[in-house]
């Protein structure tokens, strides 16, 4: 399995932060790195992209029924996610000079989701950052309840008319990110759950860029 990984910011900065990224997320991924550094206070980073090439099966847990067209979801997370330990966390500089100290996986929707999954397999992650996550996936929010994240600190974020759909499983999209914010919680982690303006398509760079440089002003 090979993916694409495109740079952005200051790859000398001891702040790593990994995204899975579509074609789409590209195209605004500048604009994101802009604004997590104006949110972060000028901070500097490294931002690693990865472009998947199937979002609904490098991303998966599990299989799951298709939501909309004919496509499913397959479980592609697992192999994406030794690619990352492999390919990227491996390779990470070990001196003194230039190690890394802080690495956050985040993402938006279904990556924003894979990132939190990626949270419950290893303690490589220093923070999560699931900005809209597709929290609704069958089967996700008891994962969480059966299992305990290895990471300590998480941003979650929603927008506000994303529940608002006649679709019936993401209408629970709500109530499900609320859910995992309060799970989260009991266990001592720390968690926040913000809420923006508009629907899931609303300013995903945005809300990815809040996402990151919440985790980064801790």
């Amino acid at each position: 399995m090979n993916f694409e990984i495109s740079t952005y910011g200051d790859s000398g900065s001891d702040t790593l932060l990994i995204q899975m990224v579509d074609d789409h997320d590209l195209e605004v991924i500048e604009k994101e790195a802009a604004l997590i550094r104006e949110l972060s206070g000028g901070q500097n980073f490294c931002l690693k992209a990865v472009k998947v090439k199937s979002w609904s099966h490098d991303l998966s847990p599990w299989p799951a029924p298709a939501v909309f067209g004919n496509e499913g979801f397959g479980d592609g997370a697992a192999q994406t996610l030794l690619f990352l330990q492999d390919e990227v966390l491996s390779n990470l500089p070990k001196n003194s000079a230039s190690a890394i100290s802080r690495v956050y996986i985040g993402g938006y929707s279904l990556a924003g989701l894979f990132a939190l999954w990626a949270g419950y397999q290893t303690d490589c992650f220093d923070g999560i950052a699931a900005a809209s996550p597709s929290i609704w996936f069958p089967g996700f929010l008891e994962y969480m309840r059966n299992n305990r994240i290895r990471t300590e600190a998480v941003y979650l974020s929603l927008g506000d008319r994303e529940e608002k759909t006649k679709n019936p499983l993401m209408s629970q999209v709500g109530n499900a990110i609320r859910d995992a914010e309060t799970i989260l919680k009991k266990e001592g982690k720390e968690c926040i759950l913000e809420w923006n303006k508009g629907n899931h398509f609303k300013q995903p760079d945005l809300r990815t860029a809040k996402a990151f440089a919440w985790l980064m002003n801790r």
